[in-house]
């Protein structure tokens, strides 16, 4: 195929021309094969359904390479039409446009599949084990495609990654409105995934990835470093040795939980299974040492805590050894943790104990029945190590990827009599009270100049800002201030950046908007380039997660998924550049409903508009939603916001007196 640059490849689409056949690099991650479950009649559908993509003249050769694939990885990809030009993080200028706006979206999508930022970017895997981008590749090249065509008066409509068409729309429209996952209710259990994934007519986009604005590892580092930093100020135990944070995850989950627990001071001990995913955080500099040797872990861990020495280790390895090996060396773990992807426990997202990484990859595709059970014994000894641990006082959360929920119904030792489960997840006890419910939470924003010095620049404006909002803040949420404008003020430090130039900080709906503000207002005096804002999913009011963002309400309503629906239709009509709607999360598929937005801040007076109406709502539906659950603090907040702005009025809950309870 005749080689073109760089603009010309993205307005072709999908071309004309076949081109060659892809070569897989041994130094990619690739996403372990599973069996596809379906019948002869839905197998013959699901290459029909591919090759709808194509001309009829193309399908023979199709047909056998798509049955190929359909029964070699579980699922089409297409990975003939994977382009030959670099998927990296660009500026905003590089891409072909119509729509500036358009430019941004397509800067976000090559920056969730970026080697260096995606987990398993030839199937186009941005972490998580299976949060996709697209569902293949012909997807990729006609949303480019289109998005490189349009004008800001069209919106883009992608179902599950699918590009249903462009449609005539309004400037003031989202220029596109992505959904990922949408299934009918009695569809959308874990166990139809594979099927209606196979059959190429829906995806598990988890978030940040489906929402094109994740930013790599460093937004989830700021969420643990939060947490393990508040986790460490509950505890009680007064010793004068550096706390010591037992996790597991380097690949799935970004691999934050050594870099997190750095910035908040701790030693850390982090257990990953693949290799690849080890030398990956080694070299990017997220762990200080790796090994693969118990005896030389206990080792590290007593000189660290000997010297109070910081540091940062990677353990190639089951965790499950890790927590049985410290305890029969009598190592005290102050704050213990997982953050394998257990939302997808039976397809690579969590490796059973006594099994090698290879094994196991052979067994999903092979044995898939025989793994499920590996699986749900490891997670019982998994449990059993930890109980122990915990009878020593250590301090156990769950990050939120659905340990608790998997262990559970692996019928592990995980309740507590009452049927409640014995530790809390990271929202019940800190996320939640001290950040959600007061509307704080992770404010993203990525320069589409792609320059350093534009960071930088950002960086110092945000940081004053927090510094002038600090001095009227009130009390309860002056440590939450202060924990983010010493992040800020460490951020160039902590080398956080993975793809494009990012950032991430933790903010209110004040805060949020105050910097969003200045950034355009630098933007339109020319000091940086245009800025693109968004944020994660585990914050205040996009996501509805009962074991995970919402598991600090207790009213019933943790099972319902309203605000999450009503944030992306408000985020749609108050300025976002793109919205998007999503089945599943950091828990699971069918357990949850994220909401996400991303917004081109240009300088003008429009975006000036927007973002305050957007981040005003954004924000505030979740506060009134935590208030109306009668969380004290969301209570708190939503008064204070109402007496700010007049037009902002609230339902408030009548708290009733527990002893005129008692009899009933």
């Amino acid at each position: 195929m005749k080689k073109i640059d760089f603009a010309e490849a993205i307005k072709l689409g999908i071309p004309e021309q076949f081109p060659n056949k892809k070569k897989f690099p041994n130094s990619i991650n690739r996403a372990p094969s599973k069996k596809h479950n379906l019948s002869s009649e839905e197998k013959i559908l699901a290459i029909k359904n591919a090759l709808r993509y194509f001309p009829q003249k193309n399908h023979k050769i199709l047909i056998k390479e798509f049955t190929q694939e359909l029964e070699s990885f579980g699922k089409i990809y297409m990975y003939r039409f994977k382009p030959d030009y670099t998927i990296k993080a660009r500026s905003i200028e590089e891409f072909p446009h119509k729509s500036k706006q358009a430019a941004s979206i397509m800067l976000m999508i090559h920056n969730n599949l970026d080697n260096v930022v995606a987990q398993h970017p030839y199937e186009l895997i941005t972490y998580g084990g299976n949060g996709s981008v697209f569902q293949n590749w012909a997807q990729y090249l006609l949303t480019m495609k289109y998005l490189s065509e349009m004008n800001d008066s069209q919106t883009l409509v992608l179902y599950s990654g699918h590009p249903l068409g462009l449609f005539p729309s309004d400037m003031n429209a989202p220029r596109v409105v992505i959904t990922n996952g949408m299934m009918i209710p009695n569809y959308s259990l874990p166990k139809d995934y594979n099927k209606f994934n196979a059959l190429g007519v829906t995806q598990y986009g988890q978030m940040t990835a489906g929402s094109f604005m994740y930013i790599g590892p460093q937004g989830i580092v700021h969420g643990t470093a939060i947490t393990i930093l508040n986790a460490s100020r509950l505890l009680n135990n007064n010793t004068n040795t550096t706390k010591l944070f037992v996790s597991s995850g380097l690949g799935g989950m970004s691999g934050a939980q050594p870099k997190a627990a750095k910035i908040a001071g701790l030693i850390s001990v982090t257990a990953e299974v693949n290799k690849k995913a080890i030398e990956k955080r080694y070299d990017q500099g997220w762990i200080d040492i790796k090994t693969s040797s118990l005896t030389k872990l206990v080792k590290l861990i007593k000189d660290a805590q000997k010297n109070q020495k910081i540091i940062a280790i990677g353990f190639h390895g089951n965790i499950i050894d890790v927590w049985e090996k410290l305890y029969l060396e009598n190592i005290f773990i102050d704050i213990g943790s997982d953050q394998t992807s257990l939302h997808n426990p039976f397809h690579g997202g969590y490796y059973p104990n006594n099994i090698t990484f290879e094994q196991s990859n052979k067994m999903i595709k092979e044995e898939p029945v025989k793994f499920r059970k590996n699986v749900q014994n490891s997670l019982k000894r998994h449990v059993s190590i930890i109980n122990k641990h915990v009878s020593k006082g250590t301090y156990f959360f769950d990050y939120g990827n659905a340990f608790l929920l998997e262990s559970g119904r692996a019928k592990a030792n995980i309740f507590n009599k009452d049927g409640h489960y014995k530790y809390p997840s990271y929202v019940q006890d800190i996320m939640g009270p001290m950040c959600f419910d007061y509307g704080f939470g992770p404010f993203r924003w990525v320069c589409a100049t792609n320059k350093k010095e534009d960071l930088k620049k950002t960086d110092k404006i945000a940081q004053k800002v927090l510094e002038t909002l600090l001095k009227s803040s009130p009390k309860e949420i002056q440590q939450q201030m202060i924990d983010n404008i010493e992040w800020i003020k460490a951020a160039q430090k902590n080398k956080l950046v993975v793809g494009s130039q990012s950032r991430i900080l933790y903010a209110n709906s004040d805060g949020r908007i105050e910097i969003a503000k200045a950034f355009n207002k630098a933007i339109k005096k020319g000091d940086i380039g245009p800025i693109i804002i968004g944020r994660d999913h585990h914050d205040v009011s996009g996501t509805d997660s009962p074991y995970r963002e919402t598991s600090n309400i207790y009213d019933g309503s943790q099972f319902t998924s309203d605000m999450a629906i009503q944030n992306v239709i408000g985020d749609s009509f108050r300025g976002a550049t793109w919205v998007s709607i999503h089945n599943g999360g950091g828990v699971g598929w069918g357990e949850s409903i994220n909401g996400g937005f991303g917004l081109l801040l240009d300088g003008s007076q429009k975006a000036n508009k927007n973002l305050q109406n957007m981040l005003h709502w954004d924000v505030n539906n979740g506060v009134a939603r935590r208030a109306w659950a009668r969380n004290k603090e969301a209570v708190q907040a939503i008064e204070k916001a109402m007496k700010k702005n007049k037009f902002l009025k609230i339902t408030l809950p009548n708290l009733v007196d527990k002893e005129m309870l008692k009899d009933l």
